[in-house]
């Protein structure tokens, strides 16, 4: 018996697949400043409060800690980012050179790319010449540097996710701090929260991520009460009352 597939059977049956790599840019920025804000603003709240200082000077510290954070966020990611975009325009015009002086010789070695990759030779050429003759840069930067459009660092958006996402991380404690006025219990329960908020970010960053949630939540839940166990023990040995 013969099967044939008709163009309706295409169009309804066609198997869709729903990636998540063009997340990985902002995902990555949103997920490390909200992580970043909420624990470095947690801790700085509990060390504070732990050396019984009083509600002024802990809502003093962590203002100031949210407001230098951001702003250090934004400057770490535009030069880093920076960096990584200098890098990819000295490939990529290193690249554009050669395919001027070079073009057969990048012809083939796009080809024994495509045979690493598993192509018969002759299909490799001929696969290496159709993709160059549609886009010669952008099929080298893509096979043989491993930029695309995807990948390509974006400085400007990576500073704005991340001093956006730690503000709104840090602002969690920091909320917290201001409308909890037991000093005597406040790190307890900025630490409680803080675990919580964390607990939520790693649930929310697995699953946009496509990751097991539990593992998410345990990842950033360990570090977070470590840094905020580290500072509490920092801000007792300081005890200002003493």
């Amino acid at each position: 018996m013969s099967h044939q597939v008709t163009g309706s059977n295409q169009t309804t049956g066609s198997h869709q697949e729903h990636h998540r790599q063009h997340r990985v840019g902002w995902l990555r920025a949103a997920v490390l400043g909200a992580n970043d804000g909420i624990v470095s603003t947690a801790s700085l709240i509990i060390g504070v409060a732990s050396a019984n200082s009083g509600h002024t000077a802990i809502m003093v510290a962590g203002t100031a800690g949210l407001v230098a954070g951001a702003i250090s966020m934004a400057a770490g990611e535009y030069v880093s980012v920076s960096s990584q975009a200098d890098t990819e325009k000295s490939d990529l015009l290193q690249e554009k050179q050669a395919l001027e002086q070079h073009y057969e010789e990048e012809v083939i070695e796009l080809a024994e790319i495509y045979q690493q990759r598993g192509l018969e030779p002759e299909l490799s050429v001929t696969v290496a010449r159709q993709l160059m003759a549609h886009d010669a840069l952008a099929a080298h930067s893509r096979d043989e540097i491993g930029i695309s459009d995807l990948s390509a660092a974006q400085p400007i958006t990576a500073a704005f996710s991340s001093a956006l996402s730690f503000t709104l991380g840090a602002a969690l404690p920091l909320m917290t701090a201001y409308f909890y006025h037991d000093d005597a219990n406040l790190s307890v329960v900025t630490a409680v929260l803080s675990l919580v908020f964390l607990a939520i970010l790693g649930a929310m960053s697995s699953y946009l991520s496509g990751a097991k949630m539990l593992t998410g939540i345990v990842r950033v839940g360990f570090w977070g009460a470590l840094a905020m166990a580290t500072t509490a023990l920092v801000g007792i040995a300081f005890d200002v009352a003493v």
